[in-house]
C-alpha cells in the first residue's frame, strides 16, 4: 500500500503465520501459536503537518480525545484530535523530541528534547509550552507516576533515570542504571516503575516512594532490550529487543521471562489493546507483528507491512482504531482496525 491511498476500509496485506512456532516457554507461562489469522483495515489516512521526516513515540489522551505524537524530524510536538483526525496544533522548538507523555489528570504533555537534554512540559489546553527541565544526556522515554506526581525520564547516553516533580517541574532524583537505558513504564498495580537497561540486557524495578531500586533481573536473551509495554492486569511486561530480534515476555509474578518470540525487522514500539487482546509490536523496517493474548498464553497472529518506516504506533482502546505515522511520501496518519 503506498502512503497516498485514503479509500476506507481498503484491506491491508497480510501475511499470516499459520505455521511460524513460538520459541518455546522458557519457565510456567506457554507461548502458543494462533489457530486462526487476522487481518487489519485500512480507515482512511489523513494529512499531518510539518515536513516528510521520522516520527517517533506517541501519546493518548482518551479522555479529551487527543493523540500527541513526537516529529522528530521537524522538532516538534504535533496534537491531533481522535474524532475529526485533524491537527489541533504544533508546538515548535521541541528539538529532536523522542519520548511524549500525555498526563490528563495533571492537564499536561512531556516531550523529551534530545537536541536540548531536556523535559518539555507542555500545557494541553493551549498548546503552550510551560517550562524546560535539564535532564541528562539524551533524554527518551517517559513515564508517570500518578501516586507521588513524579515524571520519569531514560536517559539513554547517561545511563540513569531522572526524576521530575510534576507539581514543581524539578528534578528531584537521578537514579544511576549502570547502562545505556530503554523504555521507562509505569505499572498501576504494584506501583513502581520498570525500566529497561539495554547496555546490559537487565530490567529494572523502582520503588517511586523513595526513587530507590528494589530488584535487578538479568535478562539472558535480551540484546538491545529498548520497547517495552506492561500490561497490568495479566502481569506481564513484554520487551522489544531491537538488537536481536525477540519480543520476551516477562511473568511480573516470578520476574522471569516465560516466554519469547522472533520479530523480524529491529522491533520498537509495542501498543495493546484491552478490549480485543491484541498487542502489536512495530519494528524500523516497516513489519508490524501482532500477538493475541489470553489465558493459555501468548500467541502470534501474523504480520503487515502497512508502510516504510513504520516503528511507531498507538491503539484507542475505545475504538479500537491503531495510529501509525508515516512521512513518505508526504506526512500522514495511517488509521486501521483489526477486521471482524
Amino acid at each position: 500500500m503506498e502512503p497516498g491511498m485514503t479509500r476506507s476500509y481498503l484491506f491491508a496485506l497480510l501475511w499470516v503465520s499459520t505455521t511460524c512456532a513460538a520459541i518455546p516457554s522458557l519457565h510456567a507461562s506457554t507461548a502458543t501459536t494462533a489457530p486462526s489469522p487476522s487481518t487489519l483495515q485500512l480507515v482512511r489516512d489523513y494529512p499531518l503537518p510539518g515536513r516528510a521526516s521520522r516520527w517517533d513515540y506517541m501519546s493518548l489522551d482518551a479522555a479529551h480525545e487527543k493523540l500527541a505524537l513526537a516529529h522528530l524530524g521537524d522538532n516538534s510536538v504535533v496534537v491531533v484530535s481522535t474524532q475529526s483526525k485533524k491537527a489541533l496544533g504544533t508546538i515548535g522548538n521541541v528539538r529532536q523530541v523522542h519520548g511524549v507523555l500525555a498526563v490528563p489528570e495533571m492537564g499536561r504533555i512531556y516531550a523529551t528534547a534530545t537536541g536540548s537534554d531536556e523535559l518539555v512540559v507542555i500545557d494541553e489546553p493551549s498548546l503552550a509550552i510551560l517550562a524546560r527541565v535539564p535532564v541528562g544526556r539524551y533524554p527518551d522515554g517517559l513515564a508517570y507516576a500518578p501516586s507521588v506526581s513524579k515524571i520519569y525520564v531514560s536517559d539513554k547516553e547517561g545511563k540513569t533515570e531522572s526524576v521530575v516533580d510534576a507539581r514543581t517541574n524539578k528534578r528531584v532524583a537521578t537514579i544511576d542504571l549502570g547502562g545505556a537505558v530503554g523504555n521507562t513504564q509505569y505499572d498501576p498495580v504494584s506501583r513502581h516503575i520498570f525500566i529497561n537497561v539495554e547496555g546490559t540486557g537487565g530490567f529494572v524495578e523502582v520503588d517511586p516512594a523513595t526513587d530507590k531500586i528494589i530488584d535487578r533481573m538479568r535478562l539472558p536473551s535480551a540484546r538491545g532490550n529498548h520497547g517495552l509495554l506492561i500490561e497490568p492486569n495479566l502481569r506481564l511486561a513484554f520487551i522489544a529487543c531491537e538488537g536481536n530480534d525477540k519480543l520476551l515476555v516477562l511473568d511480573l509474578h516470578t520476574k522471569r521471562v516465560a516466554a519469547q518470540f522472533t520479530v523480524d525487522g529491529e522491533p520498537d514500539v509495542l501498543a495493546y489493546d484491552p478490549g480485543r487482546k491484541i498487542l502489536y509490536v512495530a519494528t524500523e523496517s516497516g513489519p508490524v507483528h501482532l500477538f493475541r493474548l489470553g489465558p493459555d498464553g501468548t500467541a502470534k497472529i501474523g504480520s503487515i507491512r502497512v508502510g516504510p518506516n513504520a516503528h511507531t504506533l498507538a491503539v484507542n482502546p475505545d475504538t479500537h482504531e491503531l495510529y501509525i505515522p508515516l512521512n513518505q511520501p508526504r506526512p500522514i496518519l495511517r488509521v486501521m482496525q483489526p477486521a471482524g
